[in-house]
């Protein structure tokens, strides 16, 4: 190592000079991690060459350090995609009914698994299972972390080494790559693929079925549409078959959509789940974050001699949901059951009328407006998202914004970078801030945030 090397690292300023600047700016171990890390990538800079920075770079640097660290933390943002279920924003927000609900149960001691009837130990499960019931027609219900942890459960307890027939048509890839093959591979279930991916018959489960079969599958494409030449087998069909063969018919309904009159022209090709089990469905599975409108859960509901099965498998325990989810799913089903589903923040946002929309979006454009930021109300269309409603569209108004000086990219990363953050989308060459999808409380916070543009 030259000398002058040694020289430019021994001026570089100390770990301990770089804290005492950062002081009270974030807790002790985040400001010693940002300033080590600093001084660390000082050090490699000179290394490489650099003259040494001065301690006041340094500093700077760990402080854009702990504003970068700051925004990596989990937090609140305005949603403007259009996107009601928006997996990367959370998937659905909760209301004050389900918020009230986990608060209650949450800030105290609860009955989670005790029988206040028999003054025993009870089942966690049942707190919610009667509610499903009611709601869906099921004989008996269970609740776990997500949908796909309920259809791995579901055929890990009534196929473990045995084969499940399932279309190719059906062989769904959900959100990170997973891909329903190989959930169905660690289950301990054999796949035996039917039909072919635009066209499966009755006629092919028929002959996939044998000695060996555990349960036929069914899987409702809530997350993408196949048009054309296509053919699939009906429920009916397929519980009339499973029935006179003597295998469970076990269909993952996906986005769990429980019949909500408003929305019947928008919701009219997603298969209720009350419907499904009245078919003959033996379980079905569903998500409790999707169009359910509640927090993150899978849900698996029908016979209750195959649910006692499925109860009892040692998976339950991995994939069980604490008293926080049940508090809020609890409040989520009775919303449903009570008729008042504009208590769920997700149906009050698909609900509101169009003609609102374009009110909200023209007070916003009006207050927002500069003579360098060019703000156009304008009618769009929204989307449900999170793997539900593929290809239908909800007409919505939104915000078109452009800028004199400012490109729609700088537009687009100064929103993110406000607080709180603002998400849109760039359609046309323009930032398109879609108001399906704010809620009326944000409006004021929104227009703060796009007025700062200017």
């Amino acid at each position: 190592m030259s000398l002058d090397l040694n020289a430019r690292l021994r001026s570089l300023p100390p770990v301990d000079r770089v804290l005492a600047s950062l002081e009270g700016l974030a807790p002790q171990a985040l400001i010693a991690q940002a300033a080590r890390m600093a001084v660390d990538l000082a050090r490699a800079e000179v290394k490489r060459g650099s003259s040494a920075p001065s301690l006041e770079e340094v500093v700077d640097r760990a402080r854009a350090l702990l504003d970068e660290r700051g925004k990596k933390d989990l937090q609140p943002v305005i949603n403007a995609t259009g996107v009601l279920i928006h997996t990367n924003l959370g998937r659905v927000p909760l209301g004050q009914r389900q918020l009230d609900a986990i608060y209650g149960i949450a800030k105290s001691y609860s009955n989670l698994e005790y029988d206040l009837t028999a003054g025993r130990r009870g089942s966690r499960y049942s707190h919610a299972s009667d509610l499903i019931s009611a709601l869906t027609g099921a004989e008996a219900a269970l609740v776990v972390n997500n949908n796909a942890a309920a259809v791995l459960l579901t055929l890990a307890a009534l196929a473990t080494d045995l084969e499940v027939v399932i279309s190719r048509g059906e062989l769904i890839e959900i959100g990170g790559e997973f891909r329903m093959p190989d959930v169905m591979s660690m289950s301990g279930t054999r796949l035996v693929e039917v039909g072919t991916t635009n066209r499966t018959h009755l006629a092919d489960y028929e002959r996939a079925i044998t000695t060996s079969t555990g349960a036929l599958l069914k899987v409702h494409p809530s997350n993408y549409k196949v048009t054309g030449f296509t053919a699939e087998v009906p429920l009916r069909e397929l519980v009339k078959l499973a029935r006179g063969r003597g295998v469970p018919l076990v269909f993952d309904a996906g986005s769990g959509y429980v019949e909500v009159q408003e929305a019947a022209s928008w919701a009219a090709e997603e298969p209720p789940v009350a419907e499904a089990l009245a078919q003959g469905v033996d379980v079905i599975t569903f998500s409790g974050d999707k169009l359910l409108g509640g927090p993150q859960a899978g849900i698996i509901a029908g016979r209750s001699d195959l649910l006692r099965l499925i109860a009892k498998h040692p998976l339950v325990r991995a994939l069980r949901v604490d008293k926080m989810t049940l508090a809020g799913l609890e409040a989520t089903l009775r919303a449903h059951l009570e008729g008042k589903v504009q208590d769920l923040p997700l149906w009050s946002l698909a609900l509101t009328a169009a003609d609102e929309l374009r009110s909200r979006a023209e007070r916003v454009a009006e207050q927002v407006a500069s003579d360098a930021l060019k703000a156009e109300a304008i009618p769009t269309v929204s989307v449900a998202g999170g793997g539900s409603l593929p290809g239908e569209e909800l007409a919505s108004w939104g915000i078109a914004l452009t800028h004199a000086e400012k490109s729609v990219d700088e537009m687009q990363k100064l929103l993110r970078f406000s607080t709180p953050p603002v998400i849109g989308r760039i359609e046309d060459e323009r930032l398109l801030l879609d108001l399906r999808s704010v809620f009326v409380e944000d409006l004021d916070t929104l227009i703060a945030n796009v007025g700062a543009l200017d």
